[in-house]
């Protein structure tokens, strides 16, 4: 099995589920200084980057030459990078791109000759209940969820002759460092600024964990999508996710929207109640001096934090 965007969170979860029932795993992610405590356990751990076709060949060189066969693909490497449409930067739009939807595919690409070949093999896609739902302040990311969404059940249908199945997994909101990463440069804006308002409601979602669920409840998705007789297309977890997905696809779009606005204006007022009218859910006053110098989605991040495999 391969597993990327390994080194923490949601993916950290899967390859150690993984590597409980037995199989031979293969964690892969940028950062691989933070998955040594998973090479104790038993993975084996590789430098891999999704939008490096160098970085994806080398990782395929080393299984074969393990002699392993890769029966299992697990594509969780992917971000978040949260703002208003007006004011993201069309490069970073295009790098969720890069990363979520054509890194994605460019690996799954490689591996599909030899499942094909063998004629057995299972591919995970970790989506996100954000390719089934929408909210303001996310649309890029959204759209990369949409595209994953469509991409899945093509290639389910693509495939299936040559006895491979392909599921999709739909997380809902995780305990994770996703959200953190995702939400920082939402809390910035000084009071006066045009989008302050709404960015301040999705930053106070984003940080609302009340209800999260675990990144084990993913990876206990993943396992059954990767051993049962007959995998399911979707697994939208937890529960709130079902929920949520339902309640889109019930809703007729204005009534959708006027839920949504009704949802950030409570966050929104509730953040400002909690900071003492201030407009950081985080705390003290927004200014200059208190985060990136930017205060669209890209931020000044570092690229650990931009580019990270932050579970999607």
């Amino acid at each position: 099995m391969l597993v990327t965007g390994a080194s923490s969170g949601i993916g950290e979860a899967i390859v150690t589920a993984l590597l409980e029932q037995g199989f031979i795993v293969y964690a892969g992610a940028r950062r691989v200084e933070r998955m040594s405590h998973l090479a104790d356990k038993g993975a084996r751990v590789l430098a891999l980057d999704i939008t490096d076709a160098d970085s994806i060949a080398a990782v395929l060189t080393r299984i074969e030459r393990d002699g392993v066969e890769l029966d299992g693909l697990v594509n969780n490497a992917g971000y978040g990078s949260y703002g208003v449409l007006e004011e993201v930067p069309i490069e970073e739009a295009r790098r969720q791109f890069e990363v979520n939807v054509f890194g994605l595919m460019a690996l799954t690409r490689e591996v599909l000759p030899g499942m094909r070949r063998r004629r057995r093999g299972r591919i995970v896609n970790i989506g996100s209940m954000a390719g089934r739902i929408w909210f303001p302040v996310g649309g890029w990311y959204h759209a990369t969820k949409y595209a994953l969404e469509a991409l899945s059940d093509a290639l389910r249908v693509e495939t299936r002759p040559f006895g491979l199945s392909v599921s999709l997994i739909q997380p809902g909101v995780i305990r994770s460092e996703w959200a953190a990463i995702a939400r920082k440069p939402l809390c910035e804006d000084p009071p006066e600024a045009p989008y302050a308002r709404i960015k301040r409601g999705m930053a106070a979602i984003l940080a609302d964990h009340s209800r999260a669920g675990t990144p084990e409840m993913i990876a206990e998705a993943v396992v059954h999508a990767l051993t049962a007789s007959r995998p399911r297309r979707r697994y939208a977890r937890p529960r709130d996710a079902r929920i949520l997905i339902f309640l889109h696809w019930l809703l007729p779009t204005w009534a959708w929207e006027r839920g949504v606005r009704w949802l950030l204006a409570r966050y929104a007022r509730k953040a400002s109640d909690d900071n003492g009218g201030g407009t950081s859910v985080d705390g003290g006053e927004a200014g200059p001096d208190s985060g990136p110098e930017n205060s669209n989605e890209s931020g000044n991040k570092s690229d650990g934090e931009k580019r990270g495999e932050a579970e999607s």
